[in-house]
């Protein structure tokens, strides 16, 4: 079966995908379509993630199923759920939860700053999603508002895993060529082809950074944010909302660290962090907290 190529010629389509009615394109990507969809028989309402089989390789659809068994193996409140795998005629296909709310991307507003309390509940959330998958030797290295999902009650889900990394004693020494993810928010050791735990926790930062001083710590086309990421540090937060506290910039600024291992111990540590300033439990500038005692170990990766 093909999907008819009218369909993608537009926003809204109908029409039936196994036992999935699809009506809707939410995203159109160059390896796979992201429909809005229901169950024909339960009436719910349903993503469909379609591989674009028209220019799908033979590597594009076994990384399109291993992404589907690795997405499907992890379970966590703060991550979307796979519902359904299945193939239809010779098109693999995904189906997850519906995000009623959209994506962090649509919720805030660009070029707006933001209070860290505003954006706390978020940045915990997506840390425990993270924390989850680490803990389970999973790297996701695309964190972007675009993959972090609202539902009904606005609580985040954590989404895409289609450039994931999951480290095995197998793969751990072979990384993949699109590893670089998302240039925007990407680590300067992810750019390098080398992602660690710690890369994840560095988007998140860039994320953090973002909501806080309304525009992002580095500007400009993909090539000229890899270099930035790589060698050029981050304006600070104060010079661009000087009420931002001293603390809450050096923390921010320690999780946005060029090498990995000067980062938090963990991306739950960094969350947590924030949280406890939020709260006033951190007023010193100088965070002790943060200093060489809480220096990140370095990650073993087994190899064969």
């Amino acid at each position: 079966m093909t999907i008819p190529s009218k369909i993608s010629a537009k926003k809204d389509c109908g029409f039936q995908f196994g036992n999935y009615s699809l009506f809707r394109i939410l995203r159109r990507g160059a390896v796979a379509t992201i429909y809005l969809g229901e169950h024909s028989h339960l009436g719910y309402k349903v993503v469909v993630k379609v591989l674009n089989n028209w220019m799908a390789s033979q590597e594009q659809t076994r990384r399109f199923c291993a992404e589907a068994r690795l997405h499907a193996s992890i379970h966590h409140k703060n991550i979307v759920r796979i519902l359904d795998f299945g193939v239809k005629g010779n098109i693999p296909f995904m189906v997850m939860d519906y995000a009623a709310h959209g994506t962090l991307q649509d919720y805030f507003k660009p070029g707006v700053a933001l209070s860290l309390a505003d954006i706390l509940p978020f940045v915990e959330n997506i840390a425990n999603a993270l924390q989850h998958i680490h803990n389970h030797n999973i790297i996701h290295r695309d964190i972007k508002p675009q993959n972090i999902l609202l539902n009904l009650n606005n609580e985040v889900w954590l989404s895409d895993f289609g450039i994931a990394l999951a480290l095995q004693p197998w793969n751990s020494h072979t990384i993949p060529q699109d590893s670089v993810g998302t240039a925007l928010y990407a680590a300067p050791e992810q750019i390098e082809g080398r992602p660690l735990k710690m890369s994840d926790q560095y988007s998140l930062a860039v994320l953090v950074y973002t909501w806080l001083c309304g525009q992002t710590p580095f500007m400009g086309s993909s090539v000229q944010l890899c270099k930035q990421h790589l060698y050029q540090e981050p304006l600070p937060l104060r010079d661009i909302v000087p009420s931002i506290p001293e603390y809450i910039e050096k923390a921010v600024l320690k999780a946005l660290a060029k090498d990995p291992y000067q980062r938090f111990a963990n991306v739950q540590d960094f969350a947590q962090t924030l949280m406890r300033m939020d709260e006033g439990y951190y007023t010193d500038p100088a965070l002790p907290m943060l200093g060489a005692a809480n220096a990140v170990q370095p990650e073993i990766i087994p190899y064969s």
